[in-house]
């Protein structure tokens, strides 16, 4: 655990749409609107040095994203953090009471003992990336469930207007497409990382901008930290003589999501990760299960490919 992390005085704070409830230690507390201006005020009243402050909230579907992003730009220490680790630990201390002055409290109490990873700063250039796939993904989702509408509608004027707007939705995704690859090609790095990874049987160009843009760990962790990142190693669950299944959890959902459709494909021409599924299935390994191990077993070859600066080689997978 980085040692500066471990001597920041933790803040907590409570997020929500309109405002930011905010708890300095246990009985200095305020509530902010959750913009820009308010920021900027809240920043004023902190007497500590703001390089030994360590701001943690949790992640509220994006509307921390605002105040993150303004601390990070102050080049202030900041935290997101799952919000069911934070449920769960005031659930073991006892606290079953829940508001937003009680929530802001609880955070900062878990911060203390938890000691979350700080946030890095994001170029504009990773910011754009990650906003253009995150809308890439939004418009993947529109068009799913306009597709499930076709098939269940049979009103003419109804039909009309679904088949427009699917069309329109295949013209802005093609659009967003375009643009991603547009600032992949026009970063350096990226397109460095991109012409390694692209080689790789199976994987494609939009697997790999959704990779780089939602895993930049990926090539500087270790292979058993980078499959715990993503959700795809596996924990034990064994008390006593029991011995449980061992099963996945937690970990970027994203990233798995991304894996999976190239999985599928790597499954059956990468010759590698294919000879690795056929030789799990043989020994009663169920599919999913096969899946998932061949998942992990690709992240770690694209995690060694760009710590080594290696190129994608048929035979490069038997080292790992």
């Amino acid at each position: 655990m980085n040692k500066r992390n471990q001597m920041l005085n933790r803040i907590g704070v409570d997020v929500s749409k309109k405002k930011l409830d905010i708890a300095f230690n246990e009985t200095d507390f305020v509530t902010i609107d959750n913009n820009e201006k308010a920021f900027q005020e809240l920043l004023k009243t902190i007497t500590m040095p703001l390089k030994d402050v360590h701001f943690i909230m949790e992640a509220t579907g994006g509307y921390e994203s605002k105040f993150a992003d303004f601390l990070l730009s102050q080049n202030i220490a900041v935290s997101i953090i799952n919000p069911k680790r934070v449920r769960d630990y005031a659930k073991a201390m006892g606290k079953l009471a829940k508001n937003d002055r009680i929530d802001a409290h609880v955070i900062r109490e878990f911060a203390n003992i938890a000691n979350p990873v700080l946030l890095n700063k994001k170029s504009p250039e990773e910011q754009k990336l990650r906003n253009l796939i995150k809308r890439r993904r939004q418009l993947l989702k529109q068009q799913t469930i306009e597709k499930l509408y076709l098939e269940t509608t049979s009103e003419r004027e109804a039909l009309d207007s679904i088949r427009e707007m699917l069309k329109q939705l295949e013209i802005q995704i093609e659009s967003m497409d375009a643009k991603i690859q547009t600032l992949m090609s026009a970063d350096q790095s990226y397109r460095k990382k991109k012409e390694l990874l692209i080689e790789v049987e199976g994987i494609g160009s939009q697997s790999v901008a959704t990779i780089l843009a939602n895993l930049p760990e990926l090539g500087t962790l270790n292979n058993k930290q980078i499959g715990a990142l993503v959700g795809v190693a596996p924990f034990c669950n064994d008390s006593g003589e029991r011995k449980g299944k061992k099963m996945i959890w937690g970990g970027r959902k994203q990233i798995r999501t991304a894996l999976y459709m190239p999985m599928l494909s790597a499954i059956q021409y990468n010759k590698p990760i294919k000879a690795f599924y056929d030789r799990l299935i043989k020994k009663g390994k169920i599919r999913k299960v096969a899946v998932i191990a061949c998942m992990r077993k690709l992240l770690t070859i694209l995690n060694s490919m760009l710590k080594n600066n290696t190129r994608w080689d048929p035979n490069f997978s038997e080292k790992y």
